[in-house]
């Protein structure tokens, strides 16, 4: 499908928007957490995920989506949401704990929670695929057009879930898609020592569902195989699955040593930066130049700050609160 100059700049744009937040969200995580690393100090205490590196997946993917179609997240759930349209300023309070937060900040980074945008994500390996099926059922009773979208790793593609919600999603033949964003570790797994098929988008046969494999720091190609996955599901085509193979520039949580990456590895990766692949296809267009590329990162490093400042001048939420939200009265 061809992209209009537009379409590209916003993508682009979106793309930027991420890595500028988890970058700036990986900074402040360890204020006060040196030198000798203290996972409860700081303004952002406990573990953190980051999605750097892997941005063209979710732009690409939620660049089809209305804020009505739901979506299931993971443990890294920043970048999912961002290119689903949250506001930067409740996201960042949640992340720092505080009241004005997505939850009023009782869930956190890993609990990220915004109905206004059909978002939920959770902590719990693969626990959203089977969310996205039930999303996707009801969908399909009410007689409507939305479509549900599961983003998850490739470890979590080996789990009993997986298989099952692929198997209803296709005996009911849901408008779910299911987005593997294959990193190559389950935290530090190499897929070869814990997938028996090469690619996962291949499982896809065994339920009779349509299953491609893209280059996932391409965003274009990832735009243009959930666009053909999104509209079959909206055309009541069924499930799909898609498999982005990406990889994250940071470890899988911070702090993490990283001494199972083979030497090299990650430089080599760096070379194929999702930002820089779309920002010089669209200077050798002629679409974006240095400097318009330069005042795209100053406006998004502007929306970022502002939401930090926000998110570090909102209060915390008072002990008493806590039980608030948490249980209902029946």
């Amino acid at each position: 499908m061809a992209l209009s100059k537009e379409q590209l700049l916003d993508m682009y744009r979106m793309l930027v928007k991420i890595r500028t937040f988890e970058e700036r969200v990986g900074e402040i995580y360890y204020e006060g957490k040196l030198p000798a690393f203290d996972i409860a100090a700081g303004p952002i205490p406990g573990e953190m995920h980051l999605y750097t590196g892997q941005e063209a997946v979710a732009t690409g993917v939620c660049a089809h989506l209305r804020p009505d179609d739901p979506v299931t997240s993971t443990h890294r759930p920043h970048g999912h949401l961002i290119a689903k349209g949250v506001d930067l300023k409740a996201m960042m309070a949640e992340i720092f704990g505080k009241k004005t937060g997505l939850c009023k900040g009782k869930g956190g980074h890993m609990h990220l929670f915004d109905p206004t945008l059909h978002f939920g994500c959770g902590g719990i390996v693969g626990g959203g695929i089977p969310h996205a099926v039930g999303a996707a059922l009801a969908i399909k009773k009410r007689g409507e057009d939305r479509v549900a979208v599961s983003f998850f790793g490739e470890g979590a593609a080996n789990i009993g879930a997986f298989h099952e919600s692929l198997n209803l999603a296709a005996i009911w033949n849901l408008p779910v898609v299911f987005v593997v964003e294959d990193n190559l570790y389950a935290i530090s797994v190499p897929k070869s020592k814990s997938t028996a098929v090469r690619s996962n988008a291949e499982r896809g046969v065994a339920y009779g569902i349509p299953g491609v494999q893209v280059d996932g720091q391409d965003v274009i190609a990832v735009y243009e195989a959930a666009g053909e996955a999104i509209d079959r599901a909206r055309r009541g085509g069924g499930p799909s699955i898609i498999e982005a193979i990406c990889y994250r520039f940071r470890g899988h949580f911070e702090g993490d040593a990283e001494k199972y990456l083979p030497p090299g590895e990650k430089e080599k990766w760096r070379q194929k930066d999702p930002i820089h692949i779309l920002g010089n296809q669209l200077k050798q267009q002629g679409w974006l130049s240095d400097e318009e590329a330069a005042a795209i990162q100053d406006e998004m490093t502007a929306l970022v700050r502002e939401a930090e400042m926000f998110a570090r001048e909102s209060p915390y939420p008072a002990p008493e609160e806590a039980l608030e939200d948490v249980f209902v009265n029946l």
